[in-house]
C-alpha cells in the first residue's frame, strides 16, 4: 500500500490555482479589452477573417483622415474663390459707376488707384496656403502660385512688367506715323487709298471692310499684301452720301469710321467738303479719313493696345515681347524669356487638366479631383483685366485722355463680364462643391461600412461583458475555496495527523 503525501497534495492544488489564476487574469483582459484575443494565432480558424476586417478597417481609417483633410482644403479653396469673384464683380462697379474724370498725380484715377490694391488682394488669395500646400499652383504645391502684384506690374530687376510691355506694345500699335500702322497718302487723281503698312504684321489697324453709298464711286478692297482700299471718284457724290471703313484693333475689337459727304465749305466731324472737282473731293476726303484714324488712333487704339499687351503677357507660356527696338517700326512680336520677363503664374504649368492636378482616394473605389491653377482662363481673365486697368496711365496736358481712359474702362469692363461659354470662377467652384458632394457621400459610406465591419469583428472576437464577469466571479470564488484548503494542508503534519484520527 502506497501513501501520498501532504507535500503532493498541495503541490497539486498549487498548479491547479495557477492554471485558475492564469484564466482569471485572461478573463480580466477581455473584460478590459472586450476582445477575446490580442493576437491572431488565438482566433483559430476566424484568424484569416479577423486580419481582412482589420485591413478594411485600416483602411478606412485612412479614408477618413484623408477627408478631414481634404476638407478643409476645399472650404479654404471656396472662401478664396468667392472672394477673387467679388473682387472682379467691384471692379466692374467702380467702373460703371465711376465719378468724373479726375487724374491724381500719378497719372491716374482713383478707380485706377483702387484697381491696384485688388489686384494685390487677388495675388494674396491666389497664394492661399493650406498647411505647407499652395493651393492654385496645380501639382507643385510646393511653390507659390503667383508673382507679387508689384513684380507683376512693376517687373522685378531686368525682367519686364505690365506696364513696360503696354508701353512696348503702345508704341508698336501706334507707329511712327501716328495712324496705327495704317499708310494713308496723298490721292492719285481722284483715287483715295489707305493700307496697313505691313502685311503679316500683329500690330495697328487692320482693314476688315468698306462700304458706299457715295454716288458713281468705285470701292474696292481690302484686298492685296499688305492689305489696301482704294476709293475712286470719277464724279462728284451728293451731299449726305457716305462711306464707312470698318477696323479691326489690336484686342479683335472693331470701329467704324463713317464719313459723310457735304457741301458745306465747313465740314463737322466725321464729313468732307464735296469740292468742285472730285479731285478736289477726293483731297476732302483723304483729309477727313486721316483725321479720323488720327483720333482712333488716340483714343480707342491705346486701350485696345493695353488690353492685346495684357493678353499678350498673362494668356501666353510665355508670355509675348514685341520684338524691337525700335518698337514703333516692329513687325513681329517674340517669347519672353524668365531673364527679361516676369512670368506671372508660377506654379505648374503641364498638359495635366488642372482639375485633375490634385487627386485623393476619399473611398474603397472613390477618387475626387480637387486641383486648381492659378492660370485657369477664368482667373487669368480677372488678373488680366484688373492689372491692365491698374498699370495704365495718362497725361492731364493729354485733350485724349479722358476718351482712352473711358475706352479702356468699358472693354475692362465687359472682358470681366467674360464671353459666352468662356470658363468662369462659379465654374472652378462648382468642380470643388461637386468634389465635396462626392467626398462627403463616400464618407457616409465609410461610416455605415465601418460599422458593419465593426459588428463583423465583434461578432468574431468580441465578448459578452455580462458573460465575463459571471465567469470572473466564479473563478474568485474558486480560488478563494482553493487558497483555503490549501492553507490548511500547508499546516497538517503527520503528528497531528495521527493525533487527529487517533482522538
Amino acid at each position: 500500500m502506497s501513501i501520498t503525501g501532504v507535500g503532493s497534495s498541495v503541490a497539486a492544488t498549487v498548479q491547479a490555482q495557477n492554471n485558475l489564476q492564469n484564466q482569471l487574469t485572461t478573463l480580466s483582459e477581455q473584460l478590459s479589452t472586450g476582445q477575446k484575443a490580442n493576437v491572431y494565432s488565438d482566433l483559430g480558424s476566424q484568424a484569416g477573417v479577423t486580419v481582412g476586417l482589420d485591413s478594411q478597417l485600416a483602411a478606412l481609417t485612412g479614408y477618413g483622415n484623408t477627408i478631414t483633410t481634404v476638407g478643409t482644403t476645399l472650404s479654404v479653396a471656396q472662401t478664396a474663390l468667392t472672394q477673387i469673384a467679388s473682387v472682379g464683380t467691384s471692379v466692374q462697379q467702380a467702373i460703371n459707376n465711376q465719378p468724373a474724370f479726375a487724374l491724381d498725380n500719378t497719372g491716374q484715377t482713383s478707380t485706377q488707384e483702387s484697381a491696384a490694391t485688388q489686384l494685390d488682394q487677388i495675388v494674396d488669395l491666389l497664394n492661399t496656403q493650406v498647411g505647407n500646400n499652395y493651393l492654385f499652383s496645380g501639382s507643385a504645391v510646393n511653390q507659390p502660385s503667383v508673382a507679387t502684384a508689384s513684380q507683376i506690374l512693376n517687373g522685378n530687376g531686368s525682367q519686364a512688367g505690365l506696364e513696360q510691355v503696354i508701353s512696348e506694345r503702345s508704341q508698336a500699335d501706334l507707329g511712327s506715323n501716328g495712324l496705327g500702322r495704317l499708310v494713308i497718302p496723298a490721292p492719285t487723281g481722284t483715287t483715295v487709298s489707305i493700307s496697313e503698312d505691313v502685311a503679316g504684321s500683329p500690330f495697328g489697324f487692320k482693314l476688315a471692310s468698306v462700304s458706299s453709298s457715295l454716288t458713281g464711286a468705285t470701292v474696292t478692297g481690302p484686298t492685296g499684301s499688305p492689305a489696301a482700299i482704294s476709293v475712286n471718284l470719277p464724279t462728284n457724290p451728293n451731299d449726305g452720301d457716305t462711306i464707312t471703313f470698318s477696323l479691326t484693333l489690336p484686342d479683335g475689337t472693331s470701329q467704324n469710321i463713317t464719313l459723310q459727304a457735304t457741301s458745306s465749305t465747313s465740314p463737322g466731324t466725321n464729313q468732307f467738303s464735296i469740292g468742285t472737282t472730285p479731285s478736289a473731293t477726293a483731297t476732302n476726303l483723304q483729309a477727313a479719313l486721316t483725321t479720323a484714324v488720327t483720333n482712333l488712333a488716340q483714343t480707342q487704339l491705346p486701350a485696345a493696345s493695353a488690353v492685346a499687351a495684357a493678353n499678350d503677357f498673362f494668356n501666353s507660356d510665355p508670355p509675348q515681347r514685341v520684338a524691337g527696338p525700335p518698337f514703333d517700326t516692329a513687325t513681329a512680336l517674340q517669347n519672353g524669356t524668365t531673364a527679361n520677363t516676369v512670368f506671372w503664374y508660377t506654379g505648374d504649368n503641364g498638359s495635366t487638366p488642372a482639375l485633375q492636378t490634385q487627386q485623393a482616394q476619399v473611398g474603397q473605389s472613390t477618387t475626387i479631383s480637387y486641383g486648381m491653377r492659378a492660370n485657369e482662363p477664368a482667373i487669368t481673365n480677372l488678373v488680366s483685366n484688373i492689372a491692365v486697368l491698374a498699370a495704365t496711365t495718362y497725361s492731364p496736358s493729354n485733350p485724349n485722355a479722358q476718351a482712352s481712359y473711358t475706352a479702356l474702362g468699358q472693354r475692362v469692363a465687359s472682358n470681366l463680364s467674360g464671353s459666352p461659354g468662356s470658363q468662369t470662377v462659379d465654374d472652378i467652384e462648382a468642380n470643388i462643391a461637386n468634389a465635396q458632394v462626392v467626398m462627403n457621400n463616400a464618407s457616409t459610406v465609410n461610416q455605415q461600412t465601418q460599422t458593419a465591419l465593426t459588428n463583423m469583428m465583434q461578432g468574431i472576437n468580441g465578448v459578452s461583458q455580462a458573460q465575463i464577469g459571471s465567469e470572473i466571479l466564479s473563478l474568485q470564488n474558486t480560488l478563494e475555496a482553493s487558497f483555503s484548503t490549501t492553507a490548511r494542508l500547508a499546516q497538517l503534519s503527520l503528528v497531528n495527523y495521527l493525533s487527529a484520527t487517533s482522538g
